[in-house]
């Protein structure tokens, strides 16, 4: 993750900046982002949940899900005799 560090000389627009921050409930980075972010075309552009992760667990295809979930099935039967 790159850190880009703004110095805002206009005291009114770090005001605005904190006034929305604050009425929006959410941090200054955040609204700072989002700003950026539409005035660059790119807002809206957000990865998918999971995302950032995916390099790390890796995907499945829709035949190893069904693999995985019959392989799984037997522990989702109760043994009654076992809860005697």
């Amino acid at each position: 993750m790159t850190q880009i560090t703004l110095r805002i000389s206009d005291p009114e627009m770090e005001k605005a900046l904190r006034r929305k921050a604050k009425e929006s409930g959410k941090s200054l980075n955040k609204v700072v982002l989002e700003l950026i972010g539409e005035s660059s075309g790119k807002a809206g552009k957000k990865k998918p949940a999971g995302e950032s992760l995916r390099k790390f667990a890796g995907t499945m295809s829709d035949k190893e899900a069904a693999e995985l979930e019959k392989a799984i099935r037997v522990f989702e039967v109760i043994d009654e005799e076992m809860w005697k």
